[in-house]
């Protein structure tokens, strides 16, 4: 097992194949024939063109492509927030496009936690309250031992009662990421996560995003255009006009970079 935070900067990047949605045993996630189009007759954009993907128990993956290229629909349609014009998505074994949108909500709340850029927290709540907020609005009592060891692991411990407005804006991010893994989600999806943040606070969020998955033994996927912050995850699916074009095992911030830059031309 790797440590939290290591980067790894293996200077050859593994391409492969995608591997197909039944593909991985251990699933938490899988989607198959995912295609997304916005508008309809000549100005019908497709956002997603047959995608498969499957994200394995306790893996850690980033979604990275070029503006434009699918990456947050697919996140969203991933996550349950948005439904795909066709195609399916399973999260922990129970198919989306079966539930209505009552079920969908219940399900989001129980086996989907979320990361934002923008933190979303709720400015009168506290930094505890905000982290617990999901358990009560499914109406569950809060854990005080996993809820004392996200705090822990996190360096909240001194800023438990504090309201957003008196967080720095990585602390912030810790409380989104506490919050996400409150109620131990099948799934945690992150979207740019460290997009508001200053470089030294970006590498404490990726730091715990690769602590949850290593220790907590958490599934993550992340949307992301910083080389660095992919670098820490598993692997790296590229996307590009809607489309899976490779995936790289634990690739370096080089090979990233260059990836990206190929894909640009």
């Amino acid at each position: 097992m790797r440590a939290y935070g290591r980067v790894m900067t293996d200077a050859t990047a593994i391409a492969q194949p995608v591997a197909p949605a039944a593909a991985v045993a251990d699933a938490v996630v899988r989607a198959g024939e995912l295609t997304k189009r916005f508008g309809k007759g000549d100005t019908a954009v497709d956002a997603l063109r047959g995608v498969d993907l499957a994200l394995g128990a306790g893996s850690f993956t980033a979604i990275m492509g070029p503006s434009g290229s699918g990456k947050s629909t697919l996140l969203h349609i991933l996550a349950g927030l948005d439904r795909p014009t066709s195609g399916w998505v399973e999260i922990a074994g129970t198919r989306l496009d079966a539930l209505d949108d009552h079920d969908l909500t219940l399900l989001r709340r129980e086996q989907v936690g979320f990361v934002f850029q923008s933190f979303n927290l709720l400015p009168v709540l506290t930094a505890r309250q905000n982290i617990t907020l999901p358990l009560r609005i499914g109406g569950h009592h809060v854990d005080e031992a996993w809820l004392a060891t996200l705090v822990d692991a996190f360096g909240l411990g001194d800023r438990i009662v504090h309201r957003p407005s008196e967080l720095s804006g990585g602390q912030q991010q810790r409380v989104a990421v506490a919050r996400a893994l409150v109620t131990r989600p099948a799934i945690v999806f992150a979207d740019e996560p460290t997009g508001n943040l200053d470089s030294v606070s970006s590498r404490d969020v990726l730091t715990l995003l690769r602590r949850a998955v290593d220790e907590f033994g958490q599934t993550i996927a992340m949307v992301t255009h910083d080389a660095f912050a992919a670098s820490v995850a598993d692997r790296v699916v590229f996307l590009a006009d809607g489309r899976i074009v490779d995936v790289q095992e634990r690739p370096s911030v080089d090979a990233i970079l260059d990836h990206l830059k190929e894909l640009a031309r």
